[in-house]
């Protein structure tokens, strides 16, 4: 078995919600020109979509639209407000190609009554970006969201709660593409105004902090997050009362931070605690819901309890399906988790299927070169890589590589990560010649993008050392490992699952080196941060058991190894089935120690079993 762990950087589901402040939803008017039954469906709507009961919505906005139509003409202001409403339920479903006419009609309509400086254009022409923000057509979001601002700052004054939100979604678009420079300035300068604007407690200065607490968290700075995280749940939790949907969500994002920091403890309560909040306020049957079930699900994925994620990940998919309809690009999201747990599994048949369906969906929803897809191929292809099938798997790394690069610029980190993960299929080939420069661009960039400090960066650092452990180079490798550890350590804390890993790495390149003495404290330190962090029985552990066994096996101490590869198999048997490949392995690496001991039958029995699990076909 090849001890070290190497950490790729697979991409992963949005598991925290960002509350951006758009100017989206549906924007109901009082009753005017249209008349009272309009105004009466409009209050509807918006019921109906607080409720998340959009196929109802959507027929209610139609009626609404058909009557203002009938009371005004098609080309009053009124008409627009109904296109925009229409619009925005079509995008919250997915269905984007239904969605643009209708914004840009509100947007001419708008336009030729109100003139073209009207705030009301304004929002026009913010929501129009917003879809194709979501679409990830950055450049022809950019201009409108510079034209909206433009608008607000002239019609209503640069300290105007308008252009406070339409700076953040400014920024919000820049941090999608990377551009944290860009987005900074804008997010603070956002606060700013609706701070002087609205006062301190506002939950509109909440909902400020949280996305310049989700930029930091981005961009690894921890530290800065937190603050501004509990400070904005503090202002909801005041201003809207404990049982609020925007505290749900505030508790979410706080738990996230949690969770990426590896505090599972303070994360779990919160997410409970969001997702109660959601089903008491929403009912059980609402997105929103399916988004805390997820990201409930994924902590107890990442803690190794898929007996507890998988019933939370098929409640969320079927509420998906339910609220949003099949092909809805977050239905896709829900299917792409399923199956990374069916992955983790090593139930690779109930894996590929969804990730293909995940794949298919967001390709028509989204269009064939939408980054999101390009993180599904990803996904998909990193699947096929852990079955050995290199073949699937580097076309589809190229091509996610080539939408992200077209899509998001040659610099981003996304490419990096595709660049990361396309190096990996070529080290685990062993072209070696192919991969050193991936890793080496891909480090380049996460170092430019995130700073020299960032987590990502060390996950770099320990790829391309492992690259130069792999080739005998250690003189390069160990200084790579050494600066890879103290960056997860400054980040994250000295007792992550993420620090036990690249510990476990430098004490494999000590073992490689047969510096034994230097090799033992490293692992032995790693088991124990595994074991505080995630519990005695997750599959991380079992693999430091397997590596440490391995070091006592090394040198000849039967006796120390044995208990260890002994309690690393039962903990895998348990956690991911009798038929798993690392099963097989830990059989293999047992059965070896029994031969050295000259326990033939035994070893043959584990080697037949072995054997067995080999020979299924995944």
């Amino acid at each position: 078995m090849n001890a070290s762990r190497i950490l790729a950087l697979p991409f992963t589901s949005l598991l925290a919600l960002l509350l951006a402040l758009l100017l989206a939803g549906p924007s109901i008017a009082h009753a005017r020109g249209a008349g009272i039954e309009w105004d009466k469906l409009n209050r509807e709507v918006m019921d109906l979509y607080r409720a998340g009961k959009y196929d109802r919505a959507v027929v209610v906005a139609q009626k609404a639209l058909q009557v203002a139509q009938q009371n005004v003409g098609p080309n009053h202001p009124d008409v627009a407000t109904s296109l925009n409403n229409l619009a925005a339920l079509y995008r919250t479903q997915g269905n984007y190609p239904k969605a643009e006419p209708l914004y840009k009609r509100s947007l001419a309509i708008r336009e030729k009554a109100l003139g073209p400086d009207h705030p009301n254009v304004a929002t026009s022409l913010n929501n129009l970006a917003e879809l194709y923000r979501t679409q990830g057509d950055y450049a022809k979001a950019e201009p409108l969201y510079q034209r909206s601002m433009v608008i607000f700052e002239k019609a209503l004054g640069p300290d105007h709660p308008s252009v406070a939100t339409s700076l953040n979604n400014l920024a919000l678009l820049y941090q999608t593409q990377g551009d944290t420079t860009k987005a900074e300035p804008l997010y603070k300068r956002s606060l700013a105004i609706w701070e002087k604007a609205l006062g301190p407690d506002h939950p509109d200065v909440a909902q400020s902090l949280n996305n310049l607490a989700g930029l930091y968290y981005t961009q690894g700075d921890y530290a800065k997050a937190e603050p501004l995280y509990k400070r904005s749940l503090v202002i909801w939790e005041k201003a809207l009362g404990p049982d609020h949907p925007n505290v749900a969500a505030s508790l979410n994002n706080l738990a996230a931070l949690y969770k990426t920091q590896g505090d599972y403890a303070k994360a779990e309560p919160l997410y409970q605690r969001s997702l109660a909040i959601r089903e008491k306020a929403l009912g059980p049957d609402h997105p929103d819901v399916a988004q805390s079930l997820n990201n409930l699900a994924a902590l107890y994925q990442t803690q190794g309890d898929t007996t507890k994620a998988e019933p939370l990940y098929q409640r969320s998919l079927a509420i998906r399906e339910k609220a949003l309809g099949p092909d809805h690009p977050n239905v896709a999201a829900s299917l792409n988790n399923l199956a990374a747990l069916y992955k983790t599994q090593g139930n690779y048949p109930k894996a590929e299927p969804l990730f293909k369906r995940s794949l298919a969906i967001l390709e028509k929803a989204l269009g064939p070169d939408h980054p999101s897809v390009a993180t599904s191929l990803n996904n998909l292809a990193l699947l096929y890589q852990t079955q050995g099938d290199t073949t699937k798997a580097e076309p589809l790394f190229k091509r996610s590589l080539a939408i992200d690069e077209k899509a998001l610029g040659p610099n981003h980190p996304d490419v990096a990560t595709d660049l990361n993960n396309l190096a990996l299929l070529y080290h685990t080939q062993g072209d070696y010649a192919k991969a050193e420069p991936l890793y080496n661009r891909s480090l380049v960039i996460l170092e430019k993008a995130l700073g020299p400090d960032h987590p990502n960066v060390a996950a770099s650092l320990n790829n391309l050392a492992e690259l130069y452990r792999t080739q005998g180079d250690y003189a390069k490798a160990e200084p790579l490992y050494k600066r890879s550890l103290a960056i997860w350590e400054k980040a994250l804390g000295p007792d992550h699952p993420d620090v036990a890993a690249s510990l476990n790495n430098l004490a494999e390149l000590y073992r490689t080196q047969g510096d034994y003495a230097k090799a033992e404290p490293l692992y032995k330190r790693s088991l124990a941060i595994k074991e505080k962090a995630l519990g005695p029985d997750h599959p991380d552990v079992a693999l430091s058991l397997n590596n440490l066994a391995w070091l006592y096996k090394t040198q000849g101490d039967y006796a120390k190894a044995e208990p260890l590869y002994k309690r690393s198999l039962a903990i895998w048997e348990k956690a991911l089935g009798p038929d798993h490949p690392n099963v097989a392995t830990s059989l293999e690496n047992l059965a070896e120690l029994y031969r050295a001991t000259k326990r033939g039958a035994q070893a043959e029995a584990l080697e037949r079993r072995a054997a067995r699990i080999r020979a299924i076909k995944r």
